[in-house]
């Protein structure tokens, strides 16, 4: 038994040049880690002819599977399909069902005419296994060539992850695969380094086929435990005997010890104790309330926000007194708790958290530079606050500064 390996690739002229950010290529992965394929590349590639044939040539028979997402739209810098039929002999025919699907689509969702051009999206290649794409006009296509599979979708990720639902059992039909497994621990208060010289010894201690990583994110590190084997209980037995260990050894610092998002600890929090949050945000405009209902289910928790990003919607909204704001400015400790008053007596939420700060670039002044940020969390009777000093640009101010903040509401929670 052999492990299988995939290379990704994501065909676009706009993904080099940075005007669209790939996010297919982490989803993908993720899918196929689930599943027990090994990703060992990711390439990105322009709408070039002669770019995605060297590619072909390049991984067909040197890895398992590879997936190609891009190029496969109505216009004229679309070649992926093109470049296919060239590189397996083949020639283009219609594709009756993905015509169909083509035409139902226009007719009965966009309501408007079916153009040549899209029409020509039903063609594929005759050497091909087609896909049908139940999300958008361009089907997939499966081809095989020395024992690689090459799988090409559309590159609009909606329409991807649909077609990727047929690929995974695809892939587990074709290969005996072993299991994936990772385990991992959501760490916070200590940096990379603080917790590598902790676990040093653990580390140097760990069999060849278990790796660790550490995946430091806003002022938060994960350590992540990886293995694979064909025995999954045999597998899941040793990996799950070195995790206990790793558990113990940074207790101090877990927030916990399954692979879910610091806002998705907040919510399983709030909603064993059945308790209601909501929050009042300026420099974070609403960051904060993002990160909370990205979470399924944040219904049951989260009530509301406020985002008082200019002072009179500090007075108007959450009473924040005029005499605080002349004295103290809206960047302050003082400012903060009225807010959280103010917000806890509006909302009639049993927990609050309340950020003002100066996110950057320009703002700052000597005696607040560009990066403070006050937060304050608390809930009728009891509030706690904390001053921030960031040194990032403003989108990952932000970022960090809602990080924080959920933290120190979680850790609230926790003692309260």
């Amino acid at each position: 038994m052999k492990n299988i390996d995939a290379t990704i690739v994501t065909i676009g002229d706009e993904l080099l040049i940075g005007q669209v950010i790939d996010t297919n290529s982490s989803w993908m992965a993720q899918r196929l880690n689930e599943i027990g394929i090994a990703v060992k590349k990711r390439i990105a590639i322009g709408d070039s002819f002669d770019e995605i044939t060297a590619m072909l040539n390049d991984e067909c028979g040197n890895v398992d599977v590879v997936l190609i997402t891009g190029g496969l739209g109505p216009t004229s810098d679309d070649v992926t399909k093109e470049v296919m039929c060239r590189y397996f002999n083949g020639k283009m025919i219609v594709d009756t069902l993905a015509l169909q699907n083509v035409k139902d689509l226009f007719e009965k969702i966009y309501r408007r005419p079916v153009s040549e051009s899209n029409l020509a999206q039903a063609e594929v290649p005759d050497v091909c296994t087609v896909i049908q794409n139940g999300r958008g006009s361009a089907p997939g296509m499966i081809f095989h060539k020395d024992d690689t599979i090459f799988i090409c979708m559309p590159g609009v990720p909606y329409e991807m992850q649909g077609i990727m639902n047929e690929v995974i059992p695809y892939l587990q039909q074709q290969y005996n695969l072993p299991v994936i497994i990772h385990r991992t621990i959501l760490t916070a208060g200590a940096g990379e380094t603080i917790l590598a010289e902790m676990i040093k010894d653990f580390e140097y201690s760990l069999p060849r086929d278990i790796k660790l990583a550490y995946l430091p994110s806003y002022g938060m590190v994960r350590l992540r435990l990886s293995t694979s084997g064909f025995d999954k209980q045999i597998t899941e037995e040793k990996i799950n005997s070195r995790f206990l260990i790793l558990k113990g050894l940074v207790k101090k610092y877990t927030v916990t010890d399954i692979d879910i998002s610091m806002e998705q600890v907040l919510g399983e929090l709030l909603i064993k104790k059945n308790k209601t949050i909501a929050t009042a945000e300026s420099c974070t405009g609403g960051a904060i309330a993002s990160l909370i209902t990205s979470v399924p289910g944040s219904s049951a928790y989260f009530e509301g926000s406020v985002i008082s990003y200019s002072n009179s919607i500090k007075e108007k909204l959450l009473g924040v007194k005029k005499n605080t704001l002349d004295k103290f400015g809206a960047v302050s400790e003082e400012t903060a708790i009225e807010m959280l008053k103010g917000l806890l007596k509006n909302l009639q939420t049993d927990y609050g958290i309340a950020v003002t700060g100066i996110m950057g670039p320009g703002g700052g002044s000597t005696e607040k530079p560009v990066g403070t940020v006050w937060i304050a969390v608390g809930n009728a009777t009891k509030i706690e606050t904390k001053k921030l000093h960031q040194r990032f640009d403003r989108r990952k101010n932000i970022e960090v500064t809602s990080a924080m903040a959920l933290n120190m509401m979680r850790l609230f929670v926790l003692e309260n």
